[in-house]
């Protein structure tokens, strides 16, 4: 799957999505939106804009330098998940993940908390299926 997903050389962006869950992105699906929403913020910054907020753009400067991560995959497609990423999936090395398409990336999950999200979610498959194809 990952290796449908990769681009040349195999290059992958690794990002924190919730607890419990790393997604697998083509670096240049994320990578434009990065860029554009960091120009639009600088541009306000800029302009007055974000006077008084100035812990909100500190707590996003600090998720945006730890979100995410370019990563290869290796021999057979397999993925060394780094330190610091590992630790907010809450998987030992060598554990088990539970590997899922999601339309856009590939996400990696602890077990456990796919588990829940399933739980959670399913019950709203209908009418979510119903809305997004409709």
């Amino acid at each position: 799957m990952g290796e449908e997903l990769a681009a040349d050389g195999g290059e992958l962006l690794l990002a924190k999505e919730r607890p419990g869950c790393l997604g697998l992105w083509r670096p240049e699906r994320v990578q434009e939106k990065l860029e554009q929403g960091k120009r639009i913020l600088e541009s306000k910054i800029a302009a007055g804009r974000l006077e008084g907020r100035l812990a909100e753009v500190q707590s996003l400067g600090r998720l945006l330098s730890t979100r995410h991560r370019s990563v290869q995959l290796a021999g057979r497609g397999r993925l060394l998940i780094p330190e610091g990423f590992r630790e907010f999936l809450g998987v030992e090395p060598g554990g088990s993940v539970v590997v899922v398409g999601a339309a856009v990336c590939v996400e990696l999950w602890r077990p456990e908390s796919w588990s829940e999200m399933i739980d959670q979610q399913m019950p709203e498959f209908g009418k979510l299926f119903d809305e997004l194809t409709a």
